[in-house]
């Protein structure tokens, strides 16, 4: 009896201890998950009426995240922001307000264009949601900004392009349309569900030092006669750009892929001395 009272009491210290330590684990998940999605904003752009940026504070704040930021010009009644809202106002008088969608993304290191529309001038690829959620669980730290239209229209070309990729929600060809709340509700609900602790703690750069960079590789191409024309040169700092927030680079790699560039220019004109072929002509060699 002494024996058996002896394990019994053996196996419930281990059975306690096992569920301090599967407490503990959920705890440190629980707070790994807060931290990811603590640096999820939504922004909405040009809002038409309170009420939906009231459902959109409600569908974020049920799903964990609180950062909401509007690209506006427009007085809203804030009773009918209240009122949809209801116990998640605090999401929109904490808000920051941009009269422009390229000075809210300034700081974000990862934009993403929520719309269903393709066409000329909207990107060439996009995401589920749930590819959204994997692609942001992959990256290391800094702001994920995801972009929101108006009702009546969506977001135009020139919003899409401010961002670096597209994220589209699957739904019915037979009616496509989903009001914006519910837009935010789907992909809230899918960074809930599928995010889970930094896969990597290096610190990506934001968006204005990716755009420095761009800005430093578009010179060098320049510098050896790349470009045919402006609008090539538009679109490929537009394509540059995207690409290099979609690769969430760090300091010490932008700065890697800055002198790659430079350093070409550097050697092209070494060549064009020595009575190389211009780099302009490359097309036609």
């Amino acid at each position: 009896m002494i024996t058996h009272l002896g394990k019994s009491r053996n196996m419930t210290y281990h059975s306690g201890m096992d569920n301090v330590a599967d407490d503990v684990a959920k705890k440190a998940a629980q707070t790994s998950l807060t931290e990811n999605l603590n640096r999820i904003e939504i922004i909405l752009c040009d809002t038409q009426d309170g009420a939906n940026i009231g459902s959109v504070c409600r569908a974020m704040k049920t799903m964990g995240l609180t950062h909401l930021t509007l690209v506006t010009d427009r007085i809203y009644d804030e009773d009918r922001i209240r009122t949809l809202a209801l116990h998640a106002y605090d999401l929109y008088e904490e808000r920051k307000e941009f009269l422009t969608l390229h000075e809210a993304l300034k700081d974000s290191v990862l934009s993403v264009a929520a719309t269903r529309r393709i066409g000329k001038g909207r990107k060439t690829s996009r995401v589920n949601p749930q590819q959204l959620a994997d692609r942001i669980n992959e990256m290391g730290d800094g702001k994920v900004s995801i972009v929101f239209g108006c009702e009546s229209n969506g977001l135009s070309d020139e919003q899409v392009k401010e961002c670096s990729m597209v994220v589209t929600i699957p739904t019915s060809d037979a009616f496509p349309s989903l009001n914006l709340s519910q837009a935010v509700q789907i992909i809230t609900y899918s960074l809930f569900c599928r995010l889970n602790p930094y896969a990597g703690t290096s610190n990506v750069v934001d968006a204005a030092r990716a755009g420095k960079a761009v800005e430093t590789c578009a010179n060098a191409l320049d510098g050896i006669g790349y470009f045919k024309n402006d609008d090539e040169k538009a679109f490929t700092k537009e394509f540059l750009g995207d690409i290099f927030a979609r690769a969430a680079m760090t300091e010490g790699e932008i700065q890697r892929m800055e002198k790659i560039f430079t350093k070409t220019k550097n050697i092209a004109r070494y060549a064009n001395a020595a009575g190389a072929p211009t780099a302009a002509n490359a097309e036609n060699m």
